[in-house]
């Protein structure tokens, strides 16, 4: 027996017919106000709207597939007469099924494709054909540039990219006339649901000044330092670029040797101290090491010379200065997370020019120093584009925030783009606060010197690796790095890939730990002790290919943070009496988080 919501589910609500119309008027009315806010900005600044370089990318990539295959006629032919027959096939099912036949499906959705999920994609044999009928264009599609001959890889490379930014945006479950769900959720509110998504929209627009900046998380539901970023804390010391946040011990002894870490500049720190139960920070306290953290500016105009020197000096090396003043120790451990850990890699370079040894042990979270096989954010890295993202910098002196969040979430479209364009702007829904999803609409600019350094010696010319980097008139050899390294790479990464992480470890001079942790570049760093949802692998020497060494790897469920903790204390055992912050010549500043965390992008 069906219970009520299933009935509901099953058949669509007959309408309010006056009530749709009234709210497809306010519908058409939120339209125009969603475009007024597109146009606002193209009025003001009195320009033409121009094809974005993504676009401009994409056609051209996608241009050389197509010459390649119509320069062979025959393979052509052949390549459209598969797909003619993949459909004469789906034709065929489809009329069976009309008549009240059977028949199995031509194609079905992957297993972790949440899109289709809906009953009546399957049990309806229309909704059942738009969907098998673009998961057969899509992967012939996703074929016929896999299979194109005579393009180099950085072009087929963007090919594959930008064809899965298409075929994502193209599937029938981001329009209300092709998903099913859609027509129903419209008919039982009588269309306030669209109502609601367009007033969504058009804020949205206007908050993204004219860009559409997707909600994905309620802002009102968290403040930094109130129920965000709350792990008890001083900031002891200030400059341009970093604020040093000092946390406050909860053990009576804690390690002699104290933890700075170093986290990326293209987000906020606290993504390692979201809430009490997910803190990394707070956790690492709690085990008794004193944690520094450093918290970046958020860089405007007035920044815009500041080069990877800079956030080497005024930022890592001001950081050991002044922990050094607060503690008396002359040595550290450190974590670089992500750039963070690539600036890490790069300052440890430098320093062993120097026989500088005040960070006596290392960790990288989901860090990459060679960059061969950087993913898909090296399809944003080619010569061109680096250009027209450099002329754009030296208008503004940074690079706006969105920029990067936009990239970071084209990585994985399925999953951070259209369910929240279908779920908010259609079915109306007001996302729920989630404090990782806040984390990540918090963007941060970037200061124009560097970003266009870590572009050029890292994604553009892998410098790093090679050995052929400069700062401050050293050269940058990585296998000077003598001290031990702790690597942890994530298995499902899309900015960091586990295979980049894995052959940047045997870049390093002295001995490394490689650990390969469950899920992606966040939710594999932020698996909580009390709550642990991933597992990790630890092996041995850093040898061969990645899916060698797990295949020999051994496997822990948990999380890998009491491993790495065992670690730390294997390098420096020794306990003294807790420090408070603001010890030695420092007087506390302020109240952790800080001030440079709060300014929005």
């Amino acid at each position: 027996m069906s219970t009520p919501l299933e009935d509901e589910k099953a058949q669509p609500s007959t309408p309010d017919f006056e009530e749709l119309s009234r709210n497809m008027a306010r519908f058409i009315e939120g339209a125009g106000k969603a475009a007024a806010a597109y146009f606002k900005p193209l009025e003001q600044q009195q320009t033409k709207p121009r094809m974005s370089g993504e676009t401009e990318e994409a056609i051209k990539a996608l241009g050389h597939v197509a010459e390649a295959w119509m320069s062979d006629p025959q393979k052509s032919v052949e390549a459209q007469s598969r797909l003619g027959t993949q459909f004469f096939d789906l034709w065929a099912s489809t009329l069976k099924r009309a008549q009240g036949e059977p028949a199995e499906p031509i194609v079905r959705p992957e297993a972790k494709d949440n899109r289709f999920q809906d009953p009546e994609w399957s049990t309806n044999p229309i909704f059942d054909f738009l969907k098998q009928a673009y998961l057969i264009t899509s992967r012939w599609a996703e074929g016929m540039v896999d299979g194109a001959e005579g393009i180099d890889d950085g072009t087929r490379h963007k090919a594959q990219f930008y064809l899965k930014q298409i075929s994502s945006a193209l599937s029938p479950s981001n329009f209300l006339m092709t998903n099913p769900e859609l027509i129903r959720e419209t008919f039982r509110q009588n269309g306030a649901n669209l109502v609601r998504g367009v007033t969504m929209l058009a804020e949205d627009i206007e908050a993204g000044a004219g860009e559409l900046r997707i909600r994905q998380s309620d802002p009102t539901g968290f403040k930094v330092g109130v129920n965000i970023a709350t792990t008890p804390g001083k900031v002891i010391f200030r400059n341009e670029l970093i604020e040093l946040l000092q946390y406050s011990p909860t053990t009576d002894e804690v390690f002699k040797r104290p933890l700075l870490i170093v986290p990326p500049w293209i987000n906020k720190f606290y993504i390692l101290d979201l809430n009490p139960e997910k803190s990394f920070i707070r956790w690492a306290v709690s085990q008794g090491l004193t944690v520094f953290c450093i918290s970046w500016v958020n860089p405007g105009a007035q920044h815009a010379e500041k080069s990877f020197e800079h956030y080497m000096r005024e930022g890592i090396f001001a950081a050991l200065d002044a922990i050094h003043e607060a503690t008396g120790e002359k040595k550290v451990t450190a974590i670089g997370y992500c750039v963070g850990g690539t600036l890490l890699a790069s300052t440890l370079a430098y320093m062993a020019t120097k026989r500088d040894k005040r960070i006596d042990s290392a960790t990288f979270f989901t860090a990459q120093v060679d960059f061969t096989f950087a993913g898909d954010l090296k399809v944003f890295a080619d010569e061109g584009q680096i250009k027209t993202l450099e002329a754009s910098m030296k208008m503004r002196g940074y690079l706006e925030g969105a920029h990067m969040a936009n990239a970071f979430n084209m990585l994985r479209p399925n999953d951070l783009i259209w369910p929240y364009v279908v779920n908010v702007y259609m079915k109306g829904h007001a996302p729920f606060p989630f404090d990782l999803l806040y984390w990540n609409s918090d963007s941060t600019r970037m200061p124009a010197a560097n970003h266009a350094f870590y572009l050029r010696n890292c994604y553009l010319e892998n410098k790093l690796a090679k050995g052929e980097m400069e700062i401050a008139g050293a050269k940058l050899d990585l296998k000077k790095i003598k001290i031990p390294i702790f690597n942890l790479a994530t298995k499902e990464d899309h900015i960091a890939p586990a295979r980049s992480v894995f052959v940047g470890s045997k870049t390093f001079g002295g001995p490394v730990e490689f650990v390969l942790a469950g899920s992606g570049h966040i939710a594999g760093v932020i698996n909580p002790v009390n709550k642990p949802k991933y597992q990790f692998w630890t092996g041995g020497p850093v040898e061969g290919e990645l899916e060698d060494w797990v295949k020999s790897a051994t496997e822990t469920p948990g999380t890998w943070w009491p491993y790495w903790l065992s670690w730390v204390r294997e390098q420096a055992p020794r306990t003294v009496a807790a420090r408070e912050p603001g010890g030695g010549k420092f007087a506390p500043l302020g109240d952790a988080p800080g001030t440079y965390v709060l300014a929005r992008a």
